[in-house]
């Protein structure tokens, strides 16, 4: 990724605007649905997200878990799952050769935030629990 521009790499992995800030792609979605209090969804959702920046503050209603590919070391920052997102202490997603952890969760309805730690875009995947569904999904 080192030398790669931010539109040729979005272009490369068919990637979109996300809300929250960066860009992303659902690249997988498991054939098993199940039933919750919102409706079906499916059981578990994958998506590639390329970040690169900050994102905005958001939670979204399932379980998310965080696995960091490549790029500069993602700062995610939880903030709890109150009505409003507080900032909490964060954590470092990347490399383990950095002292950081190639992957995290975060709990369903726990506010979050990323950002780069570096100058080049991280790209990392998440995998939602029951799967991801925007009517699940929150802004601050």
């Amino acid at each position: 990724m080192a030398g790669t521009s931010i539109p040729a790499l979005v272009a490369a992995l068919d990637l979109a605007p996300h809300p929250e800030g960066g860009y992303f792609r659902r690249t997988w979605t498991s054939p098993v649905t199940i039933d919750t209090d919102h409706g079906p969804r499916p059981s578990a959702t994958a998506i590639l997200y390329l970040l690169d920046g900050e994102s905005r503050w958001h939670r979204v209603r399932s379980t998310e878990l965080w696995c960091w590919h490549s790029g500069s070391i993602v700062a995610l920052v939880p903030g709890g799952d109150g009505v409003a997102p507080r900032t909490a202490r964060p954590l470092t997603l990347g490399p383990p050769s950095a002292g950081a952890r190639p992957q995290h969760e975060v709990p369903g309805g726990h506010w979050q935030s990323a950002r780069l730690l570096g100058t080049e875009p991280a790209l990392v995947t998440c995998v939602v629990s029951p799967g991801f569904d925007f009517a699940d999904f929150e802004l601050a």
